[in-house]
């Protein structure tokens, strides 16, 4: 079976490209080495024999240049929430328009889709009604849990809007057309393989900077690092991947939320107190107490829908994610140093 990732030297698509090649799926990328890191992770697909294209998916003309594949998997994004503000033109060339263009080309060679999504299409006003305080002093209890039946009313963010935009063109394609498709809405994905930031990658940036005794800041809600949010192992979101494009045939036109839920989350407080027992190293973190107009307190997914639906539920603890990524980081922290 041949299989196209979109933003294959990206951390999910990399560790999605291994994975499926290990598989024993003809497995291509496509990326444009925008972002730091992915000419590294294009390194290890090269001894896998996975064929990248180097393309920009902004533009059509290039992925009609493509072969035919019977599964594309669209993780072609700029996932930094903050980012969407100040380079709205590159956010929705790169997310929505690039994925119309890969909806162009299924359409026209008949191919399935499976659309990573995001936990950021839903109402950034709504979700903070969840825990309704500006300042979080004290440990969040979890409360609510979010279904795919959550508002998605505005406002999103300019990326929660390029992710539900390009959700329902996939869904007017399947209505119009008969494309068949998943939607995975993920949330914070962790593990292997990932350069974190600020707003993306939160536990990855955690781990490295208490390893290279690098600044850290509590961010917004007062500055108390109270803020939680569940977490995914990438191995798990591989894992549910495989399952999909099995059951495709049965399953199909569905949209899940996919996260740790319950079984996965953690708060700044708590992830800072884990990295310094596991480092060793204890590093003083600033506060900064004012709240950005994207930012959420809360977020854990509800998996029930995707439980019922595969059989499928996060196997990892955050401890496991926590523990997977730090070795990895620590096993190529010389490496690391000339992305990070």
């Amino acid at each position: 079976m041949n299989v196209l990732i979109t933003g294959g030297c990206g951390f999910v698509g990399t560790n999605l490209s291994i994975f499926l090649k290990k598989k024993g799926f003809n497995v291509s990328s496509l990326d444009n080495f925008e972002r730091k890191g992915s000419k590294l992770n294009y390194k290890i697909l090269k001894k896998l024999k996975i064929k990248n294209f180097n393309l920009d998916i902004s533009n059509y003309a290039n992925l009609q240049k493509l072969p035919k594949f019977d599964f594309i998997i669209d993780c072609c994004a700029e996932a930094a929430v903050e980012v969407s503000k100040n380079e709205i033109d590159r956010v929705i060339k790169t997310n929505l328009i690039g994925t119309f263009n890969v909806l162009k080309k299924a359409k026209k060679d008949k191919s399935k889709i499976i659309f990573l999504s995001s936990s950021r299409v839903y109402s950034i006003k709504n979700l903070n009604k969840i825990v309704n305080k500006k300042i979080i002093k004290k440990d969040i209890k979890i409360k609510k849990i979010i279904n795919e039946n959550f508002d998605t009313l505005l406002p999103k963010s300019i990326y929660g809007f390029t992710k539900l935009s390009s959700e329902m063109l996939i869904e007017e394609f399947s209505f119009a057309f008969g494309l068949k498709y998943i939607i995975n809405r993920c949330g914070v994905i962790s593990g292997p393989l990932q350069f974190g930031k600020q707003d993306q990658g939160f536990l990855s940036l955690w781990l490295w900077r208490h390893l290279n005794i690098k600044k850290l800041s509590y961010i917004g809600y007062g500055g108390f690092g109270n803020q939680i949010r569940d977490v995914l192992h990438i191995n798990d979101l591989c894992n549910l991947i495989l399952i999909q494009i099995s059951k495709f045939r049965k399953i199909n036109n569905q949209t899940f939320n996919v996260g740790g839920g319950k079984k996965s989350n953690i708060s700044l407080k708590k992830l800072t107190q884990i990295c310094q027992k596991i480092t060793g190293k204890k590093i003083h973190i600033y506060k900064s107490p004012l709240t950005s107009a994207y930012d959420i307190p809360y977020f854990i997914a509800d998996n029930s829908k995707i439980t019922k639906t595969y059989g499928w539920k996060p196997t990892s603890s955050i401890f496991d994610i926590i523990n997977d990524t730090y070795e990895w980081l620590g096993k190529n922290k010389l490496i690391l140093k000339k992305y990070l």
